[in-house]
């Protein structure tokens, strides 16, 4: 950040780091931003994927190849090989975003004003993988954006700066995703000027308050219907896209996409939790109206199209415990 031979002073350098679609909002503010030169993109390798297992960019890397913006995809920064080339970036600030790998203290060390971290939940809550899902699994009743100063732990870092909101009961994770990126970004550009100036002294997180989140696997997506019915439409709005959420029943495994929960409402001795009745499916304390379905194989449609096409359905029950 010496001064140009000029008289002028460059702008600072900075490098980038995020790999899933939360982080390509985010990258674009920075690739944008007048207070800094974007001089390099870090993310991850491409993957295989699908049946043909064909080679595709993760989004944030594709994006950066679209944009033209210098790419670095290390399967790990936690060699001495990732670390030099990190530090040949000569980076004075980083900004990360959904990327999904540890960032080893000597790379944080390299970058003078250090990773600012942009994280969708309203840190010391919902640390770690999944802020998201965890947002809407509990129910809170606010969504956030968090940006912190990394250090080595998981989303330990000090908090710079946050945004808040009211979080709709109806809202999705793909939604949610959405909003919290964009909303993500527009902190970032008024966050990194001051940042780089020196003006924000970041504040230590409460760690008393500090709550954490975990990956997801596909077991997780089948509904339990001897859980409470609103934890169970909290749980089909959270899991989506993946795992999603389902059911097995005597047709085959039915996908749940849209549900609505219905408290206390009890209709006589059939109504056993994981009894389907004609709009949906008992629980332990209500009814979850199944809004949009689909069965293995097929596509979706209401849980009525179900019923003409599979009348069966109605009085049976889901079979516990199947195979994920």
């Amino acid at each position: 950040m010496s001064g140009s031979p000029g008289g002028r002073r460059p702008r600072p350098r900075a490098v980038f780091f995020g790999s899933g679609s939360f982080g390509v909002p985010i990258l674009d503010a920075v690739a944008a931003a007048a207070e800094v030169e974007l001089v390099g993109v870090v993310s991850v390798p491409d993957k295989a994927v699908g049946r043909r297992r064909d080679v595709v960019p993760v989004p944030v890397a594709a994006r950066a190849r679209e944009g033209g913006m210098p790419l670095l995809q290390p399967p790990t920064l936690r060699t001495p090989e990732a670390a030099a080339r990190i530090a040949d970036l000569r980076a004075d600030v980083g900004v990360l975003a959904d990327y999904g790998r540890l960032v080893p203290a000597d790379v944080l060390a390299a970058i003078e004003r250090g990773i600012l971290n942009v994280h969708p939940s309203l840190l010391p809550r919902h640390r770690g993988a999944t802020p998201i899902a965890a947002t809407i699994l509990a129910g809170d009743a606010e969504a956030g954006v968090t940006i912190i100063r990394m250090d080595t732990g998981i989303d330990t870092g000090p908090i710079v700066a946050a945004d808040r909101w009211p979080l709709d009961r109806s809202e999705t994770a793909p939604r949610l995703e959405a909003e919290a990126a964009a909303r993500g970004a527009a902190l970032l550009r008024t966050t990194l000027g001051p940042w780089l100036k020196g003006r924000i002294e970041p504040v230590p997180q409460d760690d008393s308050r500090a709550t954490t989140t975990r990956p997801f696997r596909r077991a997780d997506g089948r509904l339990d219907p001897d859980a409470p019915v609103v934890e169970l439409e909290r749980r089909i709005r959270a899991l989506q896209p993946w795992p999603g959420t389902w059911v097995e029943t005597v047709a085959g495994r039915l996908a749940i996409w849209r549900a609505e929960a219905v408290p206390g409402w009890e209709t006589g001795d059939a109504a056993q939790p994981g009894v389907f009745g004609r709009f949906g499916l008992h629980a332990r304390d209500g009814y979850l109206a199944l809004r949009e379905v689909q069965p293995a194989g097929g596509t979706r449609m209401t849980f009525e199209e179900l019923v003409r096409g599979r009348p069966a359905i109605v009085g049976s029950s889901v079979i516990r415990d199947p195979v994920a």
